[in-house]
């Protein structure tokens, strides 16, 4: 897996870049963070118990599970996501999504055509462990295994990670690794109210398509 991942032995080095957005657009940013994705968790509440009442019907195991991821400044924490797989999918460790994953239920595959099971992040968003916009959070074990060949990989953590960004709008699923760092280094440096909101409303185009689903 770690071979598709990082094909080659070319080691990247990345330059550190300069986080954009200040004082005014981070409150900006925390605050519609906060009121969008606090009003979204209300007017879903009855969608999520019908979800959840599907999941269960399904297969067996909890409705929804947690993963751990590396947040901003390295920190961990757990992201939470409605349960689209079956529960010995990860018996032999960590593994990448790929297409046709077999260890995807039925529903678990219309849920993540449709980002459906992604809803639970809205929480973590809330809670300020992610927003609404910023690089994807990456598994502890992917991050120091990419570390070793993307010499700045950590980079991407010196700001809130995101539900959505720039690199799932522009490549998705399909970028390896060392494009994504690269998307999510711009975004870094570039970020802005008016990017955010541009990334938002491709957000829901690919949503609508489902293009790129794992």
């Amino acid at each position: 897996m770690l071979a598709k991942l990082l094909p080659g032995d070319d080691v990247l080095e990345l330059a550190e870049p300069n986080v954009a957005g200040g004082l005014g657009y981070r409150f900006v940013k925390r605050a519609f963070d906060v009121v969008s994705c606090g009003c979204a968790l209300i007017v879903l509440a009855i969608p999520m118990a019908i979800i959840a009442a599907k999941i269960k019907l399904e297969s067996s195991g909890p409705v929804i599970y947690s993963q751990r991821r590396v947040g901003k400044d390295g920190k961990i924490f757990n992201v939470y996501k409605f349960r689209s797989m079956y529960t010995d999918a990860e018996t032999r460790g960590a593994r990448w999504a790929a297409g046709d994953d077999p260890r995807v239920t039925p529903f678990g595959k219309f849920m993540r055509e449709k980002r459906i099971d992604e809803i639970p992040q809205f929480w973590n968003i809330v809670k300020g462990d992610m927003s609404l916009i910023g690089p994807r959070p990456e598994r502890p074990a992917f991050c120091a295994e990419f570390e070793k060949r993307i010499h700045g990989w950590h980079y991407r953590t010196m700001v809130t990670p995101g539900l959505s960004g720039l690199a799932q709008v522009t490549g998705g699923y399909d970028l390896l690794p060392k494009e994504k760092v690269v998307l999510d280094l711009e975004y870094i440096e570039h970020r802005s109210i008016a990017m955010d909101l541009k990334i938002i409303l491709k957000t829901l185009g690919v949503v609508s398509t489902g293009e790129g689903a794992r």
